[in-house]
């Protein structure tokens, strides 16, 4: 009985570990105006209406507390139509690159397992630098090269060729592809985002914590903090809560799995530049935590100058825009609009249409989650992400 009991205990005190979702107040409550503030749903209504995504959902986090949080459209229209709610679960496409990959990874950096001046190559071997054109010394390719996105390393790999090399699932092929590639630039000279530098990270993480990235992330991020939709890889169970992406060839579209061929096809949905699939109030807890310091309702995911270490230009990369795994103001950054802090904000886009957006400065974050691939890839959310995000920052009062 007493084993019982104390069982019971643990049950109970386990799920009062779990995340509440953010508390809700109206806008004039946290400090914006609720009349600005609701521009935002003719901006994504007429969006829908033109056609450039058949469905969103906006979460507006101000201070820790949820202000806004609202559906639009539908998040299917092939094979059949299903109207868009608050609940939707997104595939965050290259949105999984801060938060799937580089929150984790900074926690390596935090419990001293990894520098950022380290280079690639100690974690990895056979990883190649940059060969010199004017002879000498290859020039390494650090780990802060990499999250900077200022590697040298191309944009993308060849995901067909690979799988026809390798096979799919095929995750040693990709990172053996990755580490003999030709490089495009000496590392830290310019600014080229490449989904190889994420891919490479995952696998220094997996390298230096015997686990993969989706078992790292989800044990020491995403249940950490009690996130109840936020995965690699979801189960079959969670399907009717997903938004499907493309419409392939055969008629189906592609529901559950990452719409990225090389997250999907060569790295079986475990993969650093994509593959996390959450939904809007889960990334608001996230945002919540990353405004607080890395810490939400008593659960720490990092320490407060990691936050800041990771969220700020490095000096050397200033010219570039690009923070530790986020973008604060280089040439992607559009999606932040013209109003929140001009260097201090950083955010990350998916290609599917997600984005997300924390202005530290002011406490204030927008996610913006949209289908756009769906049913076809053809719909831009490049417009409508600063519309909403310059609507939400003009609503900011007090």
């Amino acid at each position: 009985m007493k084993k019982f009991i104390l069982s019971l205990s643990v049950i109970f005190t386990f799920a009062a570990l779990l995340a509440q979702p953010l508390p809700r107040v109206t806008p004039d409550k946290a400090g914006m105006d609720p009349v600005r503030l609701s521009n935002v749903d003719a901006i994504i209504e007429n969006s829908i209406k033109i056609g450039e995504v058949p469905g969103a959902v906006l979460a507006v986090v101000r201070d820790g507390k949820m202000v806004y949080l609202k559906s639009y459209g539908n998040k299917s229209v092939y094979p059949k139509v299903e109207k868009m709610d608050v609940n939707t679960v997104f595939d965050l496409a290259s949105v999984s690159k801060p938060l799937g990959t580089a929150i984790a990874f900074m926690q390596l950096v935090e419990q001293g397992k990894i520098r950022l001046t380290d280079n690639v190559s100690m974690y990895i071997p056979g990883f190649k630098g940059y060969e010199n054109p004017e002879g000498g010394r290859p020039i390494d390719i650090r780990i802060i090269d990499l999250l900077t996105h200022s590697s040298g390393l191309p944009p993308y790999a060849p995901a067909a060729e690979l799988v026809a090399k390798y096979g799919s699932p095929a995750p040693e092929g990709l990172i053996e592809y990755i580490a003999t590639c030709k490089r495009d630039f000496k590392p830290g000279a310019k600014f080229q985002y490449s989904c190889l530098n994420f891919i490479t990270l995952q696998n220094v993480l997996q390298n230096v914590t015997g686990m993969k990235l989706e078992e790292y992330a989800q044990k020491n991020v995403f249940d950490v903090l009690g996130l109840k939709n936020t995965t690699f890889n979801p189960k079959p169970e969670m399907y009717a809560k997903i938004a499907p992406t493309e419409r392939q060839a055969d008629g189906t579209v592609i529901l559950g799995k990452v719409h990225d061929p090389l997250a999907r096809l060569l790295n079986g949905g475990n993969s650093g530049n994509a593959g996390v699939f959450s939904d809007a109030e889960d990334m608001a807890i996230i945002a919540a935590a990353l405004m607080n310091g890395g810490e939400y309702n008593g659960k720490r995911i990092l320490g407060s100058l990691t936050v800041e270490t990771m969220t700020r230009v490095p000096k050397d990369v200033e010219q570039l825009g690009r923070s530790l795994g986020w973008d604060n103001y280089s040439s992607y950054a559009s999606n932040s609009g013209n109003l929140f802090h001009p260097t201090k904000t950083f955010g990350h886009t998916g290609y599917t249409g997600t984005s997300i957006i924390i202005d530290p400065v002011s406490k204030t974050a927008v996610i913006l989650l949209a289908n756009r691939v769906h049913p076809e890839d053809k719909g831009s959310v490049v417009r409508l992400r600063a519309l909403v995000a310059n609507a939400v920052a003009g609503s900011v009062v007090k």
